[in-house]
């Protein structure tokens, strides 16, 4: 039990498993790669496929997934947008198909939840993850983006709780 964090691409999603408990703690994450070359109804269903898989192997009770960002670079190419939305769609049936519930998160609210700071670089961001999940080594971008989201699940999760809601 625990929360799958996600951070979608269609080449590439970072996924980070996060245990239950008093003190957060990353019990597998990584990143699907898929070749450039490969068509991408073939690259969405080995998306769907890694996704149930993992949804199988460490039963999440709920799918965190980080809400595209387009930056000025990434507004000049629209496809890059829809490419995402593709990938968090993949994301949301695997999860819909199981009965698990889906919580969006933009990357501001990530990064305030767990850095308290809505404008911490990447960098800062996957310091912080590492250190908070208690990882001997510092993940890649797109496996701390989804543990991130994962984090920042659990942060508002224990906010809710403290509020009464």
């Amino acid at each position: 039990m625990g929360i799958l964090g996600i951070d979608p691409g269609t080449l590439k999603m970072g996924y980070g498993v996060i245990g239950d408990g008093p003190n957060p703690h990353a019990d597998d994450y990584g990143v699907i790669s898929l070749p450039r070359k490969m068509p991408l109804e073939q690259r969405l269903y080995q998306l769907h496929t890694h996704i149930l898989n993992l949804i199988a192997i460490f039963h999440p009770t709920a799918v965190a997934v980080e809400q595209p960002f387009m930056g000025k670079g990434e507004r000049s190419f629209p496809g890059s947008a829809l490419a995402i939305g593709q990938a968090q769609a993949v994301v949301f049936i695997g999860a819909a198909s199981q009965g698990i519930p889906i919580f969006k998160y933009s990357p501001a609210q990530v990064k305030s939840a767990v850095a308290d700071y809505g404008a911490a670089s990447k960098e800062q961001m996957r310091q912080i993850v590492a250190a908070t999940l208690g990882l001997k080594e510092v993940p890649d971008s797109d496996a701390s983006d989804a543990l991130a989201v994962g984090l920042c699940h659990i942060i508002q999760e224990q906010a809710d709780a403290a509020v009464g809601r």
